[in-house]
């Protein structure tokens, strides 16, 4: 996807009788030139990306905003950046404020990287898709002396009075404490083996 070349990125370039198998210098240039976003290579190669998780993230925002604004043979320099902002809103104007501004920056860091590191023409995010406040949590913990109070109380029965105080001295999950077995624990050592929410043994 470039100045010169295609928003598609699923075509691929014809190959000549007898040529199975062979590529040319000149062949992966020209493949490049139209599209440049094929296989994550649009995606910026900053610290942003070094992260095969979040690369992969950063190329399923983009190859989606392609798709919503046509793809096919429309150039990059062919869209508007009204297009860009309508696309934006379609795909994820309805998600919650953190999964709207990862998949507004993949875009935004794409174009980008388009402009200034390829001198290509491009459209650009607009001013009315800007980034959303999160809502934040301004909930207190609650005092290591209540916490203390709360557990010695006589009228609570000792399960739950454990149960809070395993996760309150562990800072794990209710799931992974409630999964424990007493073969799981080591209470020489005050410790205890669980399996995370991943699988994992911890």
């Amino acid at each position: 996807m470039c100045d010169s070349g295609t928003l598609s990125g699923t075509s691929h370039p014809p190959r000549a009788a007898g040529d199975r198998g062979r590529r040319t210098e000149d062949h992966r240039a020209a493949r490049r030139q139209r599209h440049p976003h094929r296989g994550g290579r649009g995606v910026p190669s900053t610290h942003q990306v070094a992260n095969p998780n979040t690369h992969r993230a950063y190329a399923s925002a983009i190859d989606r905003t392609i798709a919503e604004i046509g793809g096919g043979a429309r150039r990059l320099a062919d869209v508007s950046d009204t297009e860009i902002g309508d696309a934006l809103a379609t795909l994820w104007g309805a998600s919650k404020p953190a999964t709207w501004n990862r998949n507004r920056a993949a875009v935004s860091s794409w174009l980008t990287w388009c402009q200034a590191k390829k001198k290509w023409a491009a459209p650009a995010v607009p001013a009315d898709a800007e980034r959303r406040r999160g809502h934040v949590d301004h909930t207190k913990a609650v005092g290591k002396t209540k916490i203390h109070r709360l557990l010695s109380r006589r009228d609570i029965p000792l399960r739950e009075r454990t149960l809070w105080q395993m996760l309150y001295e562990t800072a794990a999950r209710a799931a992974e404490i409630l999964s424990l077995n007493v073969e799981d624990l080591d209470l020489e050592n005050n410790r205890a083996l669980l399996r995370s929410k991943g699988g994992d043994t911890e």
